[in-house]
């Protein structure tokens, strides 16, 4: 069952407490791009996707593929908190040793449909995917998740390009366009604007969204239209969102020992203490 768009940023909170402790516990992980993703995929567990966490491989599933591996620890506080496991495995057993519950996501996970890591490969996987469901009739769509940096990789504008040969109109991109890269702004590593016209050149239909707005990701993917076109949402978002001085910051890209007294900060203003 599908949660109300009220019930979002709640739900939001208590995955961004999540992410920090488990990533806090490690002392291992990517706080940044894992914070900057969380209402997109709240949007899509909660709103959009057809699936059901009871069943986590049933065949008629949405698919999800978490191209951006290294935010890993958003998708598995999205998983938990929809139910495909308890929230309690999360804090402990992260990036622990002899756990299911590795670095970057792995399908010994319940609910993970793919297992990632390796930038750039993800819309291949998931236009496989998407290829399938016509192949089969099925009217299962798949979900990818990308990060900006990402775009700089060769094989997406591959993907890109079979994608809309097959006209894979079940395939969805979503871009995390938090417009950092581990080491810097994107636009001054290896500028990927205009972005929207280079998917629109490969014959993509293409959306711009405010990333952090569940009810905008949400309406946006619920209106989309099967009309021949793979889709492109490019969700405008913040690196480390929610905690202030991790904002915008390339440095919090993956996790660095903090200061008491940011260790501190950072709980407080995730309603931690």
């Amino acid at each position: 069952m599908h949660s109300s768009r009220a019930q979002l940023p709640f739900i939001c909170r208590e995955i961004r407490k999540d992410i920090f402790q488990m990533i806090n516990q490690a002392q291992c992980g990517h706080l940044g791009g894992s914070l900057s993703c969380v209402e997109i995929l709240v949007s899509l567990y909660f709103t959009v996707m057809n699936i059901d966490p009871a069943h986590p491989n049933l065949e008629g599933r949405d698919r999800f593929v978490n191209s951006k591996g290294h935010a890993t620890a958003a998708y598995y506080a999205t998983l938990a908190n929809r139910g495909y496991f308890q929230r309690e495995n999360l804090i402990t057993r992260f990036i622990s040793l002899f756990s299911s519950f590795e670095e970057h996501g792995s399908t010994q996970v319940p609910g993970v449909d793919i297992s990632t890591g390796s930038l750039g490969q993800g819309i291949s996987v998931g236009a496989g995917m998407a290829l399938s469901a016509k192949l089969m009739n099925s009217d299962f769509r798949a979900f990818v998740l990308i990060g900006d940096g990402e775009c700089q990789e060769g094989q997406i504008w591959e993907g890109a390009m079979f994608a809309s040969h097959y006209a894979l109109d079940n395939l969805i991109v979503i871009v995390d366009r938090n417009g950092m890269q581990v080491s810097g702004p994107t636009e001054e590593i290896l500028a990927v604007e205009p972005l929207g016209a280079k998917w629109e050149s490969f014959n993509w239909e293409t959306f711009t969204v405010n990333g952090h707005d569940t009810t905008q990701v949400s309406t946006c993917i619920s209106s989309l239209l099967q009309n021949g076109k793979p889709k492109v949402i490019i969700a405008s978002t913040v690196k480390g969102r929610g905690i202030s001085f991790m904002e915008n910051n390339p440095d919090f890209h993956s996790y660095r020992s903090l200061s008491d007294e940011e260790l501190k900060t950072a709980r407080r203003e995730l309603g931690l203490e």
